[in-house]
């Protein structure tokens, strides 16, 4: 059985997640973070692609101590399992994510990728293989169920979150909504990637539930699945 996929983004009121030169902004508050850190609690695993390792080194790691210790009451890790999806094996040996909190790493990567890059990696983490040139997301999902993974929390970036979107993997998606404008039109929202042509693609969200959160809103969907889509 396939994972539960949930997208948490935050974007600025245009719908930006970034300058144009990839820079973090911080777009919620306190209260959103908290929010967004029980989220990750609450998950088997966490998943970032390697564009958001490289620019912003995450831990993906769960701050708060009262969360820490009721994962451990649970008899689960004090974080989730941290997985990375690098199609060639590019994540540094000394990002963050490898090395920050206890608990298990994922690095997922294709065929392509470098063998003497995948050993350094087994050092830290495990690998998987899924997919020749690019990391076929479909195969990973069915390889993350199979290792007892269920509800996966993925925080970034546009170009992982588009291709598990296409794949008709995403279930539910959180968008919080800030009080500030980024502009530009190289700056990248949280789904890049070519983008749909036929109205027919366009994924459909049903609305779940909105919440205002200090200066912005909450904004919680469901994704139709392929079959919802036809009707």
């Amino acid at each position: 059985m396939r994972p539960c996929v949930v997208v948490n983004v935050a974007m600025s009121a245009d719908g930006k997640i970034s300058t144009r030169e990839r820079r973090q902004v911080k777009i919620s508050g306190a209260l959103d973070f908290q929010r967004v850190d029980r989220l990750k609690a609450g998950s088997d695993a966490v998943m970032v692609g390697i564009g958001t390792v490289l620019a912003d080194d995450p831990s993906l790691t769960v701050k708060s101590e009262e969360y820490r210790v009721n994962r451990r009451h649970q008899g689960f890790d004090e974080h989730p399992v941290r997985i990375v999806v690098d199609s060639n094996a590019r994540i540094p040996p000394a990002a963050s994510v490898l090395h920050k909190g206890e608990g298990k790493r994922i690095v997922a990567v294709s065929g392509r990728a470098d063998p003497r890059k995948i050993a350094a990696l087994q050092k830290n983490a495990t690998v998987i293989t899924a997919g020749e040139n690019e990391v076929d997301l479909v195969v990973l999902m069915d390889k993350l169920g199979e290792m007892g993974i269920r509800r996966v929390m993925v925080e970034g970036g546009g170009t992982l979150i588009a291709g598990l979107i296409n794949a008709g993997l995403v279930n539910e998606i959180y968008t919080f909504i800030g009080n500030i404008i980024i502009g530009g039109k190289d700056s990248p929202t949280f789904v890049d990637g070519e983008g749909y042509i036929m109205e027919s693609a366009f994924s459909r969200l049903t609305l779940l539930e909105t919440q205002r959160i200090e200066n912005g809103v909450l904004l919680h969907w469901a994704v139709q699945n392929p079959e919802e889509k036809k009707d």
